[in-house]
C-alpha cells in the first residue's frame, strides 16, 4: 500500500497534476466571483439603461407554445461579453508585463550585445 502511495505522489508531481487541480479550483471560485459581479452590480445597471426593461423575455411566437427566444439568447451574448471584458481588466490588472530585454543580437555574427549599443564587441560591425 506504501508504494501505491508513492506512485500516486509522484504521479501527482511529476505529472503537474496537482497544480492542473489547484488552478481548476481557483479558477471556478474566480468564475462564480466575476459571474457575481456581472449579474449583482453590471446588469442592474445595463436593465435600466436598456429601454423596454424586460427585454430578455422577448420572443418571436410561431404557433401555440413554439417560441424563438432572441431575447434570451441576446442576453447571454451580452453576459458573455461583460464577464470576457471583466476577466480581461482582472486579467490585465493582476498579470504583470515583462520587462522589455536588455540585449539584443548582433545581425552578423549573432552575439548577444546591448540593446543601445551601437557596435558589436565581438565583430565590430555597425549595429542599427
Amino acid at each position: 500500500m506504501k508504494k501505491l502511495a508513492g506512485e500516486f505522489r509522484e504521479f501527482l508531481l511529476k505529472q503537474n497534476a496537482l497544480a492542473l487541480a489547484v488552478g481548476v479550483v481557483i479558477g471556478a471560485a474566480i468564475g462564480k466571483v466575476v459571474s457575481g459581479l456581472v449579474e449583482d452590480l453590471i446588469m442592474p445597471v445595463l436593465g435600466v439603461l436598456l429601454p423596454g426593461g424586460d427585454w430578455r423575455s422577448a420572443q418571436f411566437t410561431l404557433s401555440g407554445n413554439n417560441a424563438i427566444k432572441y431575447g434570451d439568447f441576446v442576453g447571454r451574448i451580452v453576459d458573455f461579453i461583460i464577464v470576457a471584458a471583466v476577466v480581461f481588466f482582472i486579467v490585465k490588472a493582476l498579470v504583470e508585463q515583462p520587462p522589455p530585454p536588455a540585449t539584443k543580437s548582433c545581425p552578423e555574427c549573432l552575439e548577444t550585445i546591448p540593446k543601445d549599443a551601437r557596435r558589436c564587441r565581438a565583430c565590430t560591425s555597425v549595429v542599427a
